[in-house]
Parts: structure tokens; C-alpha cells; sequence
């Protein structure tokens, strides 16, 4: 079984550039199959969740072709059935776009219940209710969501909860409903606006993305395009805290500062130096960094998938800092496994207490999930002596090349897959 091995204490120093955002390239590869016309997509990530998506689209009779690593061009003309495949699906959360992509081309899907990192409840109600507005029939049968309509028809929608997937989901349907949908209460992430921009390049009709209210005006058919993808928020803000949590000094390139503003907010506050320009972000950590607090919020609060690297980051910060997780609630089971390190983080319900400690030590931890692996690589990177992170492919879903980036701002890392592979490494770096 693959996993890291890091030795820590090295400063990150240097430039990394940045892929494509995972989270909006999962909206935009299901969104490409409402065409039957040719969608060319670049800047696309080379992750463990995009390719298993790209082969469960093939799957369904799709024509993907692979040009590069990180362009792919589609065509959904040839697809056969609105079926989708459990072994693929099972694996990715993001499965559940296939429904509101199908149920808006075809009147028709069945695609069974998403599975995905294990960090708490994500219900697919809000999902559900928009169809069921939309005038589908929607049921969920022997693990599957069937959905079916004889024609969807606009309507006036409000989400109960902020939910990123039910606001792509829902617009993707609403794009080919008769009539203009108003869904309120929906997500601002910046994967949503993108995914939006891709349908409208498709010839949808969508206004207000980004906003708390969006307008669709229904539109017969979409047609082909070619678009590139936003840079990853969360790739990025992992890099900023590496480079905070080792006190070293690293350019991000190829990213969006705006989408950036509440990851630096709370590095400014620790006493780092965070530098903006056009599209990159030079993070520069300071021996002594202090506590502050944070609360995951939607868009554009603190994004709850930057919770578990900023935790470990204020870990090796100097005094008392709180963290209050308000989307997921499983998203602390990294805390244990931070404590073999050294890491001072008591957790109650919700809340994580952290106790800055001077230093972390290495110790062999497992990744519970995508965020929380990434969390201690950088909390290994920072630790004296060896770490060795196990269950890597959780890592891998979400960031493309991890350890090939890490080791070009000068950190001791590589990816082993036996004992000798650990021991070797040893050696090398002594």
C-alpha cells in the first residue's frame, strides 16, 4: 500500500503552480454530457475523483478522448442509457451530478447513492426537493435515485441549507426546463459560478451566480464549447499554510487571490506575511506565529475544507486558538492522529481547543480523508525526524503530483510502497 515518507524540518521555499479546481472540473465534466455536440475542457486536475468520473461518462456510452493530462474533449451524442454504473460511482461523491446532467438532457436518471470521504452527513435532500419543483418524479430504490419527468417546468426554489452540490445540481437540471427557475438560498463558491459560466458558454441562460439568488431561463438544447477551468482554492490554501506551518517562503502561482481573501485574512492574523498579486500569492511563514480563531462558514466565509490544514498550521502557534466547525461534523477524526505528533487539540462536538506546542515530533499516522491526509503531510513536513502518512489515496483524490510539488520547494518527501522503499529513503536523506 502506497504512503508517504517525509522527513521534517526543511523550510518550503520556492514557487508551485497551481491545477485545476477538482470540486468545479466534477460539475463541468458531468455538465459536458448535455450536449451532443463536441466540449473541450483544460486546466483539468489529473485526480484520482476526475478519472474515475471520465470513465463512468465513457461507461454510459460517451465518447471521452484524453488529449493531454489535462485537457479532455467529450461528446455526449452517443450516449446509450441513463443508468450509471455502481463501482465507479460508489467511490466519488460527486456521482450526484449525473442526475440533475441527465434528468435536464434526457428526462431521465438513475444513478446510485454518492459515497465519497467519510468526514459526516451530507443528506441529498435540497438535491431531491429542486427535481421535485422542477416536476420530477424522484425516488430512491435498492441504493439508487431514480428521477424521472415528462417535461421539467421552472419554479420559484429556496434551499433549506447552503448546499454547493444541490445549487449545481438544481441549476444543471433547470438549464433545459421550460420557463425561468429562481433558486434562492444557494451557494457562492467560486466551483458554482464556474460551473455556471461553463453552461452558459453552452448556450444555457443563468444569471446571479455568486449571489444568494440565481435566475435560469430555460433553453431548448446546449451546444458544444471550450473552456478551461478555475484554479483550485483548496490546492492552493494548502500550499499558503505548508508554507506558514515551516516557517517558509513560497510563491502560489495560477490562482484567483479573491477566492483566496478569507485563507490569507487568517494568515495575516497568525503574523505571516501574505503578498498578493494578479494571479499568484507569495506566503512567507515568521518564527513566531499566534493563535487566532476561525469558523467554517459557506462562501465566502473560512472554507471548511481548509479547517483541517489551518488546525494543524495554529498547532505550532503560540498561545490558545479555537475552531468551530459549523458544515461537517466528523471533520476532527484527524485530531488523534495529529496527537501522536505532539499536537495539543482537544475536540468537543464541534469546537477543536489548540494548545500551541513548540514543535511537532514524527510518528506514523493514517489519512482519514482527503483533507485531513494533506493536513499531516504538512504538519509532518514541520516535525522533527520521520513521518510516514498512510491510506494515501484519500490524498490522492484531490491533489494532483502532491509529493512531486512538495519536493520542489526543497521538502524531503517521497511516495513509498514497501518497506524497503522506507528504508532506502532513510538512507538517502540521512
Amino acid at each position: 500500500m502506497e504512503q508517504y515518507i517525509m522527513k521534517g524540518g526543511n523550510p518550503l521555499v520556492g514557487e508551485v503552480t497551481i491545477g485545476g479546481a477538482k470540486n468545479a472540473a466534477l460539475g463541468i465534466l458531468a455538465a459536458a454530457i448535455m450536449t451532443d455536440e463536441d466540449v473541450l475542457i483544460d486546466n483539468l486536475p489529473d485526480v484520482r475523483d476526475i478519472n474515475v468520473l471520465l470513465e463512468a461518462i465513457e461507461e454510459i456510452g460517451a465518447n471521452v478522448e484524453r488529449i493531454d493530462r489535462h485537457t479532455v474533449r467529450i461528446n455526449g451524442r452517443t450516449i446509450r442509457e441513463v443508468s450509471v454504473d455502481d463501482d465507479y460511482i460508489r467511490k466519488i461523491r460527486a456521482s450526484y451530478y449525473f442526475i440533475g446532467a441527465m434528468l435536464g438532457k434526457y428526462k431521465s436518471a438513475q444513478v446510485p447513492l454518492p459515497g465519497g470521504c467519510n468526514i459526516g452527513s451530507r443528506p441529498i435532500d435540497q438535491h431531491l426537493k429542486g427535481f421535485r419543483a422542477l416536476g420530477a418524479d424522484v425516488r430512491i430504490e435498492r441504493g439508487a435515485v431514480i428521477a424521472h419527468a415528462i417535461d421539467l417546468v421552472a419554479s420559484h426554489i429556496y434551499l433549506d441549507v447552503v448546499s454547493v452540490g444541490a445549487t449545481i445540481n438544481v441549476m444543471m437540471a433547470a438549464t433545459l426546463a421550460e420557463g425561468q427557475t429562481i433558486l434562492e438560498n444557494v451557494a457562492k463558491e467560486p466551483h458554482v459560478v464556474d460551473v455556471a459560466n461553463f453552461l452558459n458558454s453552452m448556450g444555457a441562460n443563468i444569471k446571479g451566480a455568486g449571489t444568494d439568488t440565481i435566475r435560469i431561463r430555460g433553453v431548448r438544447k446546449l451546444h458544444g464549447t471550450e473552456y478551461s477551468i478555475i484554479p483550485d482554492q483548496i490546492e492552493a490554501g494548502t500550499f499558503m499554510c505548508a508554507a506558514a506551518i515551516t516557517r517558509g517562503d513560497v510563491m502560489v502561482k495560477n490562482v484567483i487571490p479573491k477566492h483566496l481573501e478569507a485563507i490569507s485574512a487568517k494568515l495575516l492574523e497568525m503574523g505571516c506575511e501574505v503578498v498578493e498579486f494578479d494571479d499568484a500569492v507569495r506566503v512567507v511563514g515568521k518564527s513566531y506565529q499566534k493563535h487566532t480563531d476561525i469558523k467554517t462558514l459557506p462562501y465566502p466565509g473560512f472554507p471548511t475544507d481548509m479547517q483541517p490544514q489551518m488546525t494543524v498550521t495554529l498547532a505550532l502557534a503560540r498561545g490558545t486558538s479555537v475552531v468551530t466547525e459549523s458544515i461537517f461534523e466528523n471533520r476532527f477524526r484527524y485530531v488523534d492522529e495529529l496527537s501522536r505528533m505532539g499536537g495539543n487539540v482537544k475536540v468537543e462536538g464541534n469546537v477543536a481547543v489548540i494548545d500551541g506546542v513548540e514543535g511537532f515530533t514524527g510518528a506514523f499516522v493514517n489519512a482519514p480523508d482527503l483533507r485531513a491526509g494533506a493536513a499531516l503531510v504538512i504538519a509532518g513536513l514541520a516535525a522533527d525526524g520521520y513521518t510516514v502518512v498512510d491510506e494515501i489515496g484519500y490524498i490522492q483524490r484531490g491533489y494532483e503530483c502532491f509529493d512531486e510539488k512538495l519536493q520542489g520547494l526543497g521538502a524531503m518527501i517521497e511516495k513509498v510502497d514497501s518497506e524497503h522503499e522506507v528504508k532506502k529513503f532513510k538512507l538517502k536523506v540521512g
